[in-house]
């Protein structure tokens, strides 16, 4: 139990630090967020659990494949927020729209034979 405990505390404080980093500096709070540290700890909580390399690849590829289709909320959101949108609306159909583009991707891999 200490163990998962431990996996939320390091995963929540990187979160907040990213947010806290973000209210000094956009661009800092940008970098951080950007690199893919949810995948890096997913990776790394992944293979200290199963010690197996082969469902790092899988989780490693399938990240790939569906980081595409996250970049619409990336695009949305400032599109509509410049559009004097409320923010919560906005982030709404921003979540939204990427949710549709990710079953796309799906639906799109999937008729050329990649299984996520």
């Amino acid at each position: 139990m200490a163990y998962y405990i431990a996996k939320v505390a390091i995963t929540a404080v990187l979160v907040v630090l990213i947010s806290e980093i973000s209210k000094r500096s956009s661009f800092i709070g940008a970098v951080l967020a950007s690199v893919p540290l949810t995948s890096v700890l997913a990776i790394l909580w992944l293979y200290i659990d199963t010690g197996d390399a082969g469902r790092v690849i899988e989780l490693a590829g399938s990240v790939f494949w569906l980081v595409l289709p996250s970049l619409a909320l990336f695009i949305a959101l400032p599109v509509l927020l410049a559009n004097e949108v409320n923010f919560y609306l906005s982030l709404a159909v921003s979540i939204a729209i990427t949710a549709i583009c990710y079953w796309l991707m799906i639906v799109v891999l999937r008729h050329f034979g990649v299984e996520l």
